[in-house]
């Protein structure tokens, strides 16, 4: 079977990381507590669909997405763990701290600022998705090391925005190709 027979992934890929970084960010923001729906959503939505997607476009030969993908699926999965097991009794003896924590997005800022270049021969849309990441792992990142609140309210916000242009990418990409035409411009 050819690579050409498959749907495109991304869109899926994009609504996961999309709708789950929309409603993390709301909780950042100070909307609501974290609670189940946001681990709900980071372990299936954010995390396994993501996977998913990034295996399908390994399957398509397509590099950065299946980097991109997996790497933000595992993520997801992988802060609902930092999330959870710190309040079980076999984790409370790891828990995080802030320096930690903000090494951890200080990691993760860069490897999606230089997944940014990667988007420099893409369109606006997906630039704005990966720029606006990077963006929301430094605020991330200096929240924790300074131990901030109001950073936290800003990056909530953010990825607000972040959150919204990936789903409107997911949703342009799904819309353009389902009418033949440009519903959503892309950029």
């Amino acid at each position: 079977m050819s690579n050409n027979n498959f749907a495109n992934p991304a869109p899926v890929g994009l609504l996961g990381f999309g709708m789950t970084t929309i409603l993390l960010n709301f909780h950042n923001a100070g909307f609501y507590p974290l609670d189940a729906m946001i681990m709900g959503m980071g372990v299936f939505f954010g995390g396994l669909a993501q996977l998913i997607a990034g295996t399908m476009e390994f399957k398509k030969g397509n590099t950065f997405g299946q980097a991109a993908f997996m790497s933000y699926g595992a993520f997801w999965m992988l802060l609902v763990f930092l999330f959870l097991v710190p309040k079980t009794s076999m984790g409370a003896a790891f828990p995080v701290c802030n320096t930690s924590m903000g090494v951890f997005f200080t990691v993760w800022g860069v490897f999606t600022f230089f997944m940014f270049i990667g988007t420099l021969n893409s369109n606006r849309a997906t630039q704005t998705i990966f720029l606006s990441l990077a963006i929301l792992f430094f605020l991330l990142a200096a929240r924790r090391f300074l131990d901030s609140e109001l950073l936290e309210r800003i990056a909530g916000y953010e990825g607000i925005f972040c959150g919204l242009s990936a789903f409107y990418t997911a949703l342009g990409e799904i819309l353009n190709e389902k009418m033949g035409k440009t519903i959503l411009p892309l950029g």
